[in-house]
């Protein structure tokens, strides 16, 4: 039993050494492959790095869908935090926040722009102001009702909402994680192909071994088991190509990115590459390479019969 064992380890280390070595021997149209395989392995998760930056720069674009309740001036602060626990209870609210009169004067105030007109005002005319961020589920119908229904409020003086923003945001933020997506699909499938088409260009060179192999009564699962292999070592060394591309290219636009934030007074946080990010890149190159040697092998190992 134990040979046995071991005897089925060691014909599978002799195929998936064997099937590197056919790379290997073939630098290359292999070395094309792989780069070709890593390049849209890496595709996808640049892409969404990119439009991850992208909401960090425009604030996360969570401060894009906050809108403003300005209260009758001179309204007691009370009345207004009753106002907000009412309105946080709105299953299209996310959250609230309230700035009072005496605070927003305070930050004019420490403004070297309007510090000195501040100072000489008498009172304070600024109103009490809630923050409002409805959630993203919200479409712009169900923010017109909530304008609505705040309007109606007596101690509410001006809403400032504009809901055409929700439409162009919406739309902006669905083509850009259908892009990501199609593009990850679309590149994924090509990996596939990719590799399929390797493999069966490979089965077709080695057609003789095949039907010598099968005259002589190897099984199907032992013909195949080389195909597979040299699969796997394709989304192997596609996937490294593609996280070593990545790390480069990320590293190589370091530089610039601090430059941004500099210029941005650090006002956001840039996306990088996570452990999670080049762990997906790795298990999906496997996959991927898996599935377009297994396809290429029951498509195309089938057809080759020994002929007698």
């Amino acid at each position: 039993m134990l040979n046995a064992v071991q005897n089925y380890f060691m014909r599978h280390a002799q195929n998936c050494l064997g099937a590197l070595g056919n790379m290997v021997r073939q630098p290359v149209a292999s070395g094309l492959t792989i780069g070709v395989i890593g390049i849209a392995l890496a595709m996808p998760v640049a892409l969404n790095t990119i439009v991850q930056n992208g909401r960090s720069v425009a604030g996360s674009l969570d401060n894009i869908r906050d809108f403003s309740v300005y209260v009758t001036p001179g309204t007691a602060l009370i009345h207004v935090e009753r106002l907000q626990t009412r309105i946080r209870k709105m299953p299209v609210i996310e959250s609230t926040e309230l700035i009072p009169a005496d605070e927003a004067l305070e930050t004019f105030r420490k403004d070297t722009e309007f510090g000195a007109l501040v100072t000489a005002l008498d009172s304070n005319p600024l109103p009490h102001t809630l923050i409002i961020r409805p959630t993203e589920e919200a479409d712009p119908a169900e923010l017109e009702n909530l304008k609505a229904e705040l309007a109606k409020e007596t101690i509410v003086d001006l809403i400032k909402l504009d809901t055409e923003w929700v439409l162009r945001l919406n739309a902006l933020l669905d083509l850009a994680r259908r892009a990501v997506w199609l593009a990850a699909i679309t590149l994924i499938g090509a990996v596939i192909v990719i590799v399929g088409n390797t493999i069966r260009l490979d089965i077709q060179s080695r057609r003789a071994e095949i039907e010598v192999s099968k005259l002589l009564g190897a099984s199907d699962r032992f013909v195949r088991r080389p195909f597979l292999y040299t699969g796997f070592w394709y989304g192997f060394l596609g996937s490294v190509f593609a996280i070593l591309l990545l790390v480069i290219s990320f590293w190589l636009l370091s530089g610039p990115v601090e430059k941004l934030i500099q210029l941005y007074g650090g006002g956001f946080e840039p996306f990088g590459l996570g452990a999670g990010s080049l762990l997906g890149v790795f298990l999906i190159g496997l996959t991927t390479g898996l599935a377009g040697a297994w396809l290429a092998v029951s498509r195309h190992l089938a057809d080759i019969q020994p002929r007698i």
